[in-house]
């Protein structure tokens, strides 16, 4: 376990020791310069399995790096690594919401079923798949002495007990991945093995879209890998004219071998994808230089400081795998991203993009944790594959607008599987959170011009053409659903308004109105005003607690906390808005743990966390954490759905790998130190009372502010408030009195009881200490 730190600023010097050991980067550094920190990933022995490995990525490439069979295994894999067949039977007259509702009507399911939700689970592909693996013959190297994994550099380090070492990188912003033997015997050998394409594996999986169908269904040819000195290649064909392959090479100097690997792929209709000529003589420390300083940015974007060692490590291994899938120029983050599972079969539910949960989760600790540059990356795919999703909408709910299938491909295409969720009307409004939140934290008024409000018009047009008005003058869809309540049966559709659904088209018309008038667009502004005045109000218990829908109350455990919505993400109900809506708070989290955790999952732990937060209950919000990471973890933090402990957290106790529990975990935690979505800044808003001593760097607020604050002794200490684009913002007074020790750029005014009004010029900085 790592020390706990009491001191003030316990981060600073811990980047004032990165530097130390990046400026020596900066020349042909050995790699033994790397220095261990207290939250790295440390094994006394290599892991054995595929989904307890050393993980390594730069959001295109990744690799995960372990022992099979006594033997140095790198799991290669590249995120457009995809089987992009159309799912079968998908294109059918049937295919249509209203064809749908009339069998809803006549009570007549089995047929939709049929048709839609069994060849997800029938059917290969389409499906993400594995690249390749490599292999090292390390058994006269005797057994492994350590492993670790250095997150401030994304470094691994590998001992064995004859004096060899292994260190390795996936470069964080070039395609490619480096290793390093050092003090290397005579005798060295290595393999590329390819995904079995061609040959079936021993034993069926008892549920082939959980622990994955074989890879010999997808009917491929097995490809072929080339030998040469110093160097392999493998090609792959695919589906549809799509190949992928994988090079391998390496120079051997004495006991030192320097080796590097990639992935290119290729479509049919894109261009192959290249790797940057490289200049002559480019080694191991050069590109370990640049690789550095990538993550030393990444790194000095926040941190946060708290008493917990449990919480504060997962906290830092979370931000590792998210700088190591997050990228700009890369698809997004999918069920499994760059680590795609390596045992013979095709990754859990197809490694796809799964829009009812899992890739919103994944996304949630990009905005306070102050990194819009990698998480842009998923509304840039949104946006590419726009036309895909304009095509689904006219085709599957003939309308205008825009409608977004909830599992999709790389591309956009639907999948299929439990139509409920997966072809439900109001998933492209979940996605429209995204770009909100991405507006707010970021204030680029180009991205709010040009993305962020055509995307919500699209998607408020597409529902208000979808939705009807009921006999009471309220707006409604024809049928409702509530993931992923009732599964696929009949009894999943509602009548209706789910609290689910309802929230995310209150969301999506008040969110429209809201941008539409920051863009001076009044006509618009009033139109999104007037739709969102049709909207019902939530289905709540006689005991004030949020239902699945109107005559079903919440009265069962499910894993997808769908009928909380409104009070996270969405903040529709907040503690804010007084004694009503704190009673509705309370009283569904308070049932919520009464029915328990029976068929929870550990991302329903991490999203406990974040609305135990916004409940301002920070024991609460600890402790589901605390459940996460140590009960539905694996021991190289990777979330695996289950209960590993098997001491009753859940009744799942299975382990399919899965990347957005880890994700919405770090969300919690800064959930529990900064909340900015009521209109005003709050620190340290829901932590426990026996956190003395507590601290955050640069975590991002609504506003594009970036705010630090230190509590020692149970006091907040100082808080520095800083203005990327200028602006206004209220804060909630965290002293009982203060002084202004710096007030750059900036003006501070008292505003209502216990806050105050701060603007700030860009650029513009304010610290307050405590009297």
């Amino acid at each position: 376990m790592m020390q706990t730190h009491t001191s003030p600023h316990p981060f600073r010097r811990w980047i004032a020791g990165f530097l130390c050991v990046f400026s020596l980067a900066t020349l042909p550094a050995p790699a033994q310069s790397l220095q261990p920190g207290p939250h790295d990933m440390r094994f006394t022995h290599l892991p054995t399995r595929w989904d307890e490995a050393l993980p390594l990525g730069n959001g295109m490439l990744g690799t995960l790096i372990w022992q099979k069979d006594g033997q140095l295994r790198f799991s290669l894999d590249r995120a457009d690594l995809w089987d992009l067949r159309p799912m079968k039977g998908l294109d059918r007259p049937e295919f249509s919401y209203r064809w749908v509702q009339e069998q809803v009507r006549k009570k007549e399911y089995k047929i939709v079923q049929e048709y839609f939700d069994k060849p997800y689970d029938q059917e290969p592909g389409p499906t993400k798949i594995p690249g390749a693996a490599l292999e090292f013959n390390t058994k006269p190297w005797g057994s492994v002495q350590s492993a670790r994994l250095v997150i401030r550099d994304a470094v691994a380090e590998v001992k064995w007990q004859n004096g060899t070492v292994l260190y390795a990188f996936v470069h964080a912003t070039e395609p490619v991945g480096w290793f390093r033997f050092e003090q290397l015997p005579k005798k060295f050998a290595l393999e590329l093995l390819p995904p079995a394409y061609g040959k079936p594996i021993q034993g069926k999986a008892e549920n082939t879209v959980v622990d994955g169908d074989d890879l010999v269904r997808l009917g491929y040819r097995q490809g072929d890998v080339v030998r040469q000195k110093n160097k392999i290649t493998y090609h792959q064909e695919g589906w549809g004219g799509f190949s992928y392959t994988v090079t391998i090479q390496w120079t051997r100097k004495n006991d030192t071998v320097e080796g590097t690997w990639t992935i290119t792929s290729e479509y049919p209709e894109k261009k192959k994808t290249l790797v940057p000529i490289r200049p002559v003589g480019r080694t191991y420390a050069d590109d370990l230089a640049s690789h550095r300083t990538w993550w030393q940015r990444f790194w000095a974007k926040s941190s946060v400081q708290v008493p917990d060692s449990l919480l504060l490590k997962q906290w830092f291994l979370e931000t590792y795998k998210f700088g190591a899938t997050a990228r700009a120029d890369a698809p997004p983050i999918s069920l499994q991203a760059v680590w795609t599972a390596d045992n013979g079969r095709i990754p859990p539910w197809k490694g796809d993009y799964h829009h009812d949960l899992n890739t919103q989760l994944s996304y949630w600790p990009s905005y306070s944790g102050n990194h819009l540059d990698e998480s842009i990356g998923y509304i840039n795919h949104l946006e590419e594959n726009r036309p895909v999703y304009r095509d689904y909408t006219n085709r599957y709910f003939g309308t205008e607008g825009l409608a977004v299938p909830g599992v999709t491909t790389l591309t956009g295409k639907e999948m299929g599987g439990w139509i409920q969720y997966s072809l439900s009307p109001t998933v492209s409004a979940w996605l429209a959170h995204h770009y909100y939140l991405h507006w707010q934290y970021s204030q680029d008024q180009q991205f709010l011009r040009q993305k962020a409000y055509p995307w919500l018009k699209d998607v408020a047009q597409h529902l208000e053409q979808l939705t009807v008005l009921d006999e009471s003058g309220k707006r409604k869809l024809p049928i409702s659903s509530s993931p992923e309540i009732k599964n696929n049966s009949l009894e999943a559709w509602f009548s209706t308004n789910t609290n689910y659904d309802l929230a995310l088209m209150k969301f999506v018309f008040k969110a429209a109105a809201e941008l539409a008038t920051v863009l001076g667009l009044q006509t618009d502004a009033r139109h999104w005003e007037t739709v969102q005045k049709q909207w019902g109000d939530f289905a709540l218990s006689d005991q004030k607690e949020l239902m699945f829908a109107a005559g079903l109350p919440y009265n069962e455990s499910h894993r997808h906390f769908s009928h909380l919505m409104a009070i996270h993400p969405l903040g529709l109900i907040r503690w804010e808005d007084g004694e009503a809506s704190q009673q509705i708070i309370r009283n569904s989290l308070a049932l919520l743990d009464r029915v328990g955790p029976d068929w929870w999952c550990g991302y329903s732990y991490a999203w406990l966390g974040n609305l135990k937060a916004r409940a301002k209950d920070g024991t609460g919000a600890a402790d589901a954490l605390r459940t996460f990471a140590s009960a539905f973890c694996s021991v190289n933090s990777f979330h695996l759905n289950g209960d590993q402990t098997k001491s009753g957290k859940s009744k799942f106790t299975y382990r399919p790998f899965t990347l957005e529990g880890n994700f919405a975990f770090a969300a919690g935690l800064q959930e529990m130190l900064i909340q900015s979505y009521a209109g005003f800044i709050e620190i340290f808003p829901a932590i426990p009372a026996q956190w003395n001593e507590a601290g955050f760097t640069d975590l991002r607020t609504q506003g594009a502010f970036l705010v630090s604050a230190q509590k020692q002794n149970g006091q907040v200490r100082d808080v520095t408030i800083k203005s990327e684009k200028g602006g206004t913002t209220r804060l909630k007074v965290p002293f009982p009195s203060y002084v202004v020790k710096t007030a750059n750029r900036a003006s501070i005014e008292p505003a209502e009881a216990g806050l105050v009004t701060l603007t700030l010029q860009p650029g513009g900085q304010v610290v307050l200490q405590a009297r």
